[in-house]
């Protein structure tokens, strides 16, 4: 997989996001509703990427600074994983692996020191691959913190 770095409003970033959206739709019945604004993920404050396949754009998933002042679950030098997504034909090949540790060393090299996201229940193969990966639970943040299908993870990086 090439992965390259996209602005987070790319025809095919959107692309991605629509889907990954409609996942959500799929298993949860509405979209993700937590606030977003694409030039979060611009640097040197986050950074989106895609990657592609026989130049297809196959996956995505970003990332934005958070230091503390949003949510008292953030600490200094946090960054929070968004939209990470593999179109279905190109599941189970690794690309959602290779996607976090790329995502992961530029998040780290930007000078943050930990990852935080939010993901579900419902999303049994992302909880899995975080997992195996490293993160463990933290306190539920965000527009989700009361819901029960709602995980936190983190990972120092």
């Amino acid at each position: 997989m090439d992965i390259r770095v996209a602005a987070f409003d790319d025809p095919d970033a959107r692309k991605l996001i629509d889907a990954v959206q409609q996942e959500y739709v799929r298993r949860y019945g509405d979209p993700d509703v937590t606030p977003v604004d694409p030039a979060e993920f611009a640097p040197p404050n986050g950074l989106f990427l895609l990657g592609y396949v026989d130049g297809a754009p196959v996956a995505s998933g970003g990332w934005r600074a958070h230091d503390g002042d949003e949510e008292p679950e953030f600490r200094p030098g946090d960054a929070e994983l968004k939209r990470m997504y593999v179109v279905d034909a190109m599941r189970g090949r690794g690309l959602a692996r290779a996607m976090l540790a790329e995502l992961e060393r530029t998040a780290k090299d930007a000078g943050r020191t930990r990852l935080v996201l939010e993901t579900g229940t419902r999303q049994p193969e992302a909880i899995a691959l975080y997992r195996s990966s490293g993160y463990t639970d933290i306190p539920k943040f965000g527009v989700y913190r009361h819901t029960p299908e709602s995980i936190c993870l983190a990972k120092e990086l």
